[in-house]
């Protein structure tokens, strides 16, 4: 009986913590904000459902995050096999150095790119001293300008995600399939990347709903031309003190994200199934 309880008793200060750090603030946000009644979120909710403005933020919103998720997906996983499988004595430093970024500040980052991208950015530079172009091209508060910075942002969360997966997969499954006459793009098709599944699914989960719910890249890189359900949530907040609004915007984002684990949770168990 002491054995069954004292797990329970060693979660019950973090489940505490969780509970009033996290779970009341956002209820609080989401239903009880100030000066306002739960019956108004829903009145302004139902109003952004309709207008065609906050209806275009909310599909950037989801058109940025699931790019950048994609993208994610497509190049952090190769990545974090060649780091799973390497034999290479250098595969600790490699693997420090791919998730480096995650160690710096997203703003440092994002400011990081506002010096690259500018027009007076080292990419414009370079196109004009090559005669290219005769003008640097506008990169910033594009939608490309975000969907870069996010990327760069959670390409190492996907990375260090997916290379915990792939390295839960035993290797010798590898030399098994090649010895059966596989070749080793049809190993990798067939054996690793299904098995890493659950692993790509959580990274891709992670990476849309950290896409969904950024705000200093989008705010950043995106300008007020390129809105995003983030920024319009602190113009809401701050801006205009629409707290309707506010909650309401929030309540969207939560929504999506929730979606978004509901269907990752269901294709990872159709994958541990097949």
């Amino acid at each position: 009986m002491r054995g069954r309880l004292t797990p329970t008793l060693l979660l019950l200060p973090g489940l505490a913590f969780l509970l009033v750090g996290f779970l009341v603030p956002s209820v609080a946000m989401l239903l009880a904000p100030p000066r306002t009644q739960t019956s108004d979120i829903f009145v302004r909710l139902g109003q952004m459902l309709v207008d065609p403005y906050e209806l275009a933020i909310i599909g950037r919103t989801l058109l940025l995050a699931v790019i950048v998720t994609v993208v994610c997906v497509v190049f952090g996983f190769p990545i974090a096999f060649l780091l799973a499988r390497t034999g290479s004595r250098w595969s600790g430093v490699l693997l420090a150095l791919a998730i480096f970024p995650l160690l710096l500040s997203n703003v440092v980052r994002t400011f990081g790119w506002l010096v690259v991208l500018g027009s007076n950015g080292a990419i414009g530079q370079l196109l004009t001293g090559l005669g290219l172009i005769d003008k640097a091209p506008q990169l910033l508060y594009t939608p490309f300008a975000v969907v870069l910075g996010l990327t760069q942002l959670f390409l190492p969360l996907a990375i260090i995600t997916c290379y915990s997966a792939v390295s839960q997969v035993d290797a010798g499954l590898d030399d098994a399939a090649r010895g059966l006459g596989a070749s080793k793009t049809r190993t990798f098709w067939d054996v690793v990347l299904p098995l890493s599944l659950p692993g790509i699914v959580v990274a891709a989960t992670l990476v849309f709903a950290g896409s969904v719910t950024a705000y200093t890249t989008p705010y950043l890189l995106g300008g007020s031309a390129n809105r995003v359900l983030s920024t319009q949530l602190f113009n809401y907040a701050s801006v205009t003190l629409d707290w309707a609004g506010a909650s309401a915007t929030a309540l969207i984002m939560t929504v999506l994200v929730f979606a978004a684990s509901a269907v990752s949770s269901a294709i990872g168990r159709k994958g541990a199934t097949s």
